[in-house]
Formats: structure tokens, C-alpha cells, sequence
């Protein structure tokens, strides 16, 4: 079974930056679509990212778009979050996740689509 591990996350003051590492062990990610995701307390989990198995295609919400960026190194079984510009309203836990990739004709970043789940990291942005 595919597990996912987060890290990189921490308390960061507007403005700032952090990249957060998603981690999969127990199967490849090169055929999987990967996605970011957080969820702010009180509120649903949103898509932050998502990014295809090649890492060729990706897609933001428009509330990051132009500060963060996702990126894969599929031989480290490896996909980022750098996130730049950082504002209190992105303050939320984070989580990565995946979904095997069968057809490769859509790239969801609906977190309803993905079946395999990290366990989150926690993003403060705060002065």
C-alpha cells in the first residue's frame, strides 16, 4: 500500500517561505497524480496543487497561484510544495496525496478524487 509522509512544515511570518515534502514509500509515485491540500480550522479541505505523473502539467487555486510551486523528483519518490510569499490566510494543516493515474486525461485537484492520504503538516503564518 502507498503511504505518504509530510514534513516541512513549521511557523513562518508573512512574507515568508517554506517547502514542504511529501514522501512515498511502499509503491512508485511515477504513476500517480499527486495533490496538495490543506484545511484551516472551521473550513473544508481545499486543493492547493495537483501535478501529473511527469510532473509536465500542473494546476493552482487561484488563491496561490504565483506563490507556490509543486514540483516532483519521481527517483526519490519525491513531490514539493514551495511556498513563497506566505499570508495568514494560508495557515492550515497540509497534506499531500495521491491517485493512480489510468487514463492521463484530467489532473484533479478535487481532494475527493485521491485515495491515498498523508498524515499532514502544520503551516502558521503569523507575525
Amino acid at each position: 500500500q502507498l503511504k505518504l509522509v509530510e514534513s516541512g512544515g513549521g511557523l513562518v511570518q508573512p512574507g515568508g517561505s517554506l517547502r514542504l515534502s511529501c514522501v512515498a514509500s511502499g509503491s512508485a509515485l511515477d504513476f500517480y497524480i499527486v495533490g496538495w491540500f490543506r484545511q484551516a480550522p472551521g473550513k473544508g479541505r481545499e486543493g492547493v496543487s495537483c501535478v501529473n505523473p511527469t510532473g509536465g502539467t500542473t494546476n493552482y487555486a487561484d488563491s496561490v497561484k504565483g506563490r507556490f510551486t509543486v514540483s516532483r523528483a519521481n527517483p526519490k519518490n519525491t513531490v514539493y510544495l514551495q511556498m513563497d510569499s506566505l499570508k495568514p490566510e494560508d495557515t492550515a494543516l497540509y497534506y499531500c496525496a495521491a491517485l493512480r493515474d489510468y487514463s492521463g486525461s484530467w489532473l484533479p485537484c478535487d481532494p475527493k478524487a485521491y485515495d491515498y492520504w498523508g498524515q499532514g503538516t502544520q503551516v502558521t503564518v503569523s507575525s
